[in-house]
């Protein structure tokens, strides 16, 4: 089974720069970062078999990648606008 990452970097493509800035100058944001990537990989982990959880938690894992996603957006967005 194929399992899809969703790396930011491949999310966000055209924010590229916004993202290597907050990275490397906003602790916060590289927190919120590296969460959302370490749960991306958790996630992927559980839908390729290689972990294994409930599927009402798979589905809060997903819910919590999406709003952590989201927020991540928004502030690529300030930083590039």
């Amino acid at each position: 089974m194929h399992v899809e990452h969703h790396p930011l970097i491949k999310d966000f493509p055209e924010l590229r720069d916004a993202l290597h800035q907050l990275r490397t100058g906003d602790a916060h944001f590289a927190r919120q970062a590296d969460d959302y990537e370490d749960l991306d990989k958790r996630i992927c982990r559980i839908e390729a078999g290689n972990e294994v959880l409930a599927d009402d938690a798979l589905l809060l894992l997903k819910q919590e990648r999406v709003s952590l996603k989201d927020e991540l957006a928004q502030r690529l967005k300030q930083v590039a606008g």
